[in-house]
């Protein structure tokens, strides 16, 4: 499998479910900066021009971390990275769909780059108070879903690794995590696999 990433982005859950499951794939690194994404090549494999995109053994593009969290789940079920009922995969994918698509989407996506939310440069300041306020109200919220320990589900699940992204970002950002979320943070970086994957992308792990 081809894995297109970005280090330290949403896509770094993504590298921590593959790594977790121990799969080989070829990492390819797509600079957001340098405008990657937007170049014929990648557009040809995925036209979205976003990241993570998983290029499966038989060359189909899987394009958006909640279905391609939910296909590694459901691929490889011996992993447990979904309760297994009903009602447990509902809920999973319920606080997932919430972290990727608010915290995320509505929140961050302000705070980095708040250009395009923004008609008139003056309004910058305005926008990145929104995200954050997005951001903080959203983590509370999760705060108050969260179980008094362990991971997000009580087992660890495909729903962690998305919270844990949004989590990372909040601590590099210096936005104070709620109780629970910090204990799920702290509960993240004690996994062999999350420290090396963050180490792999570059960061340093304390």
């Amino acid at each position: 499998m081809k894995f297109y990433m970005t280090p330290g982005s949403c896509s770094t859950g993504i590298h921590i479910l593959l790594e977790e499951l121990d799969l080989g794939f070829e990492a390819h690194l797509i600079n957001l900066l340098a405008g990657d994404h937007t170049t014929p090549e990648y557009l040809a494999i995925n036209p979205k021009a976003t990241i993570p995109t998983l290029v499966r053994n038989d060359g189909s593009a899987l394009t958006e971390f909640p279905a391609i969290a939910y296909w590694l789940a459901r691929s490889y079920p011996n992993a447990k990275l979904l309760p297994g009922d009903a009602d447990g995969e509902a809920r999973a994918i319920e606080l997932m769909a919430y972290v990727v698509g608010t915290i995320h989407g509505q929140g961050f996506a302000r705070i980095f780059t708040t250009d395009k939310f923004t008609v008139n440069a003056a309004d910058s300041e305005a926008v990145k108070a929104q995200g954050l306020d997005i951001v903080n109200k959203a983590f509370a919220v999760v705060n108050s879903l969260l179980p008094p320990q362990g991971y997000a589900l009580y087992a660890f699940s495909i729903t962690d690794a998305a919270l844990f992204y949004v989590e990372f970002w909040a601590d590099k950002s210096g936005i104070v995590l709620p109780e629970k979320c910090l204990a799920h943070y702290r509960l993240m970086l004690t996994r062999p696999v999350v420290r090396r994957v963050l180490m792999e992308e570059g960061y340093r792990v304390d």
